[in-house]
């Protein structure tokens, strides 16, 4: 039923610059109206972050692949963390792209909610419900770590609970607007960050995030 508005997705995130093939293929093929209410399906395939309750989104696609693009999943089974499960879709993209994905969600019915349509949809995730600002450590490192909430600075958990060689995700910022900060990890004590300005996302709340 969705084919065509998906297929038309694809089109418009390629002509604003998303390359990366295997990102390509999984927003082609995931359903996203799935992760969003029935009264908003027929917009299910516009480009824009729409409403899951608990002011929360679900990302606007551009930013989903962007950020899934600058992981650089080159090969299947990377194990990825993902800092905000909220309402699937992201970590659906990811686990459709072959990783092993870990995600972390600090509202409990939102958590249940996404779990619940996991098992429905056939998609293994491996979801709790925690404080993502402190990352999972009993499954670190990882090779990739998705932060898909804005954070006011990097969180010094998730920096060692990335592998050598890993990449992290995360919008910095105030609450207003962020910059996308791309951390690939070189030793234990040595990162690379390049930056890409103006994102905006829902605040990341916790310990080592915004108190609320």
């Amino acid at each position: 039923m969705f084919r065509v508005q998906r297929e038309e997705l694809v089109n418009e995130l390629i002509k604003k610059g998303i390359t990366d093939l295997a990102v390509i293929k999984a927003i082609g093929i995931v359903p996203r109206e799935k992760f969003i209410e029935k009264t908003m399906h027929h917009i299910a395939y516009k480009d824009v972050a729409l409403p899951i309750g608990y002011d929360q989104t679900i990302s606007q696609p551009y930013t989903v692949a962007f950020m899934t693009q600058l992981l650089n999943i080159k090969k299947q089974g990377l194990k990825i963390l993902e800092i905000g499960t909220g309402s699937g879709y992201q970590a659906a993209i990811l686990y459709e792209m072959g990783c092993n994905v870990y995600s972390i969600e600090r509202n409990l019915d939102l958590h249940h909610r996404t779990t619940k349509l996991f098992d429905k949809l056939g998609i293994r995730v491996h979801a709790k419900y925690g404080d993502g600002t402190i990352g999972w450590a009993e499954f670190a490192p990882y090779d990739g770590i998705i932060v898909t909430a804005g954070s006011p600075s990097i969180p010094l958990k998730l920096k060692e609970q990335l592998a050598v060689g890993g990449r992290m995700v995360i919008p910095v910022g105030d609450k207003v607007s962020q910059k996308l900060y791309l951390i690939k990890k070189i030793s234990e004590d040595k990162f690379d960050v390049e930056t890409i300005p103006e994102f905006t996302f829902v605040p990341l709340i916790g310990r080592e995030g915004w108190k609320k």
